[in-house]
């Protein structure tokens, strides 16, 4: 059984969630601050959170990049909001994807299933190390490490690498690479990938305007390596 963690500070919402969630047979739990979220990440382990923006000892955004760093967990994010700047920095701090309130509860199961079904397909992958010049990443322990270092990654940070580097030298569009890491069903658009290649740039290349592994093919997409 799956297990969710809910963070919003209204508790109607926190209620509505825990009831259609639990329905669906997840397993849940509700945090209404930060501070309990962040606990929660510890104690209750879970497969996905669903995170508001909204929070009354800190925000959404701030709350995302702490649970990305400490843990490689995915991330959905809910607001209120309809910008787009919202959107962008939720994307660039590791969130997986985006829905806005009110949502349709049927739209918000479909996309935490394709979450969980992207990471159960990438925890089933098979046991090797894949390396290219001083980058090596452990599928099995879900590591990667440059010239001996770890590399802090978020999910889509690390799912991005991966399909990259086990297709070296194929092209792959923008579109494409969408559909790969963040699913058919993701409802935002080819920046999302450009966000996230340029955040995972300056985590894995030695210079970033001059990259080594994630080669940028102009008017197309990436590819990795290779000539």
């Amino acid at each position: 059984m799956h297990k969710i963690l809910v963070v919003d500070d209204e508790r109607s919402i926190l209620d509505l969630l825990e009831m259609i969630l639990k329905r669906e047979q997840f397993q849940v739990a509700t945090a209404s601050d930060g501070k309990s979220a962040m606990a929660l990440l510890d104690s209750f382990n879970p497969d996905l959170v669903l995170l508001d923006i909204m929070l009354p000892d800190t925000n959404g955004h701030d709350l995302c990049r702490e649970m990305t760093k400490k843990r490689r967990v995915p991330i959905i994010m809910l607001t209120a909001k309809n910008d787009i700047i919202d959107k962008v920095i939720g994307l660039e701090l590791g969130a997986d994807d985006y829905i806005t309130k009110p949502f349709d509860t049927r739209e918000l199961i479909a996309r935490i299933k394709a979450v969980l079904r992207r990471l159960e397909k990438n925890e089933a992958e098979d046991r090797r190390i894949l390396t290219h010049l001083d980058l090596a990443v452990d599928l099995e322990n879900r590591t990667v490490m440059k010239g001996g270092n770890p590399v802090e990654l978020t999910l889509k940070e690390y799912e991005l690498l991966v399909i990259l580097m086990k297709n070296p030298r194929k092209v792959f569009s923008r579109e494409e690479l969408l559909q790969l890491v963040w699913g058919y069903d993701f409802m935002g658009d080819t920046r999302a990938v450009d966000i996230c290649v340029t955040r995972l740039r300056k985590k894995i290349e030695d210079d970033s305007s001059n990259p080594k592994h994630i080669i940028t093919v102009y008017g197309f997409g990436y590819r990795f390596g290779g000539v």
